[in-house]
C-alpha cells in the first residue's frame, strides 16, 4: 500500500507541473521559432524568440513597431482549444504544428489610415521611417486602408516576401497571441 501512495504522489506532482507549464505558456510567456524569411533582416528562419502573452491576457494593444505573433486565421473565432493547441508544450507533446502562427511587425492601430504610395508606407499621412526593412518595396499597388476598431495592421520586415495584412486584412486583437520580448 505504501508504493500506491508513492505512485499517487508522483502522478499528482507531474499533473500539477504539466498544468502549471501549460498555463504559463498560454497566458504568460512562450518560446517560439520563426518559420520563413518574412521578418528578415530582423529575424531569420529558425530564430528562437521569446514572447510575452501578457498583452493578450491583460487585453492591451501592442505598440507601433512591436513584433507580434498572430493567428493568421482571422476569419474565425479563436477558442480556448486554439490557445491550448498553439502552446509550445502541446506542440512538444503532440509533435504537430499548423502554420497559421505568423511573426509580424505592428504598422497600424485602430483608426489609423495606412497608405501605400509609390512603394512606400504612410500612416495617417506621414511617411514611416523604416530602417528595419530588408529592402524597398516593389510592385505594391497604391491603396489606402483604414484600420477598423479592435484590429491592427501588420507587415513583415521583408516586404517583398511577406504574407501579412496586405493579404489577409487587419488582424483582430484577439488574434494577437503575444509580443516579442527578446
Amino acid at each position: 500500500m505504501n508504493w500506491l501512495r508513492e505512485i499517487s504522489t508522483w502522478f499528482s506532482s507531474i499533473t500539477i507541473g504539466i498544468t502549471l507549464a501549460l498555463m504559463i505558456s498560454i497566458f504568460v510567456f512562450q518560446p517560439t521559432i520563426v518559420l520563413g524569411s518574412s521578418m528578415e533582416p530582423t529575424l531569420y528562419n529558425n530564430s528562437r524568440i521569446y514572447v510575452s502573452k501578457l498583452p493578450r491576457t491583460l487585453k492591451y494593444q501592442p505598440h507601433y513597431g512591436d513584433i507580434v505573433i498572430i493567428d493568421s486565421r482571422i476569419h474565425r473565432q479563436r477558442t480556448l482549444k486554439d490557445d491550448l493547441m498553439d502552446s509550445s508544450l502541446f506542440k512538444l507533446l503532440v509533435g504537430y504544428e499548423e502554420h497559421n502562427i505568423w511573426v509580424k511587425r505592428v504598422i497600424g492601430k485602430p483608426g489609423d489610415l495606412i497608405e501605400f504610395k509609390n512603394n512606400r508606407v504612410y500612416r495617417n499621412g506621414r511617411l514611416l521611417k523604416e530602417d528595419y526593412i530588408k529592402e524597398a518595396m516593389i510592385h505594391t499597388p497604391d491603396q489606402k486602408i483604414k484600420v477598423p476598431p479592435n484590429t491592427i495592421f501588420v507587415m513583415g520586415d521583408n516586404r517583398n516576401n511577406s504574407r501579412d495584412s496586405r493579404e489577409i486584412g487587419c488582424v483582430p486583437l484577439d488574434h494577437v497571441l503575444g509580443v516579442k520580448l527578446f
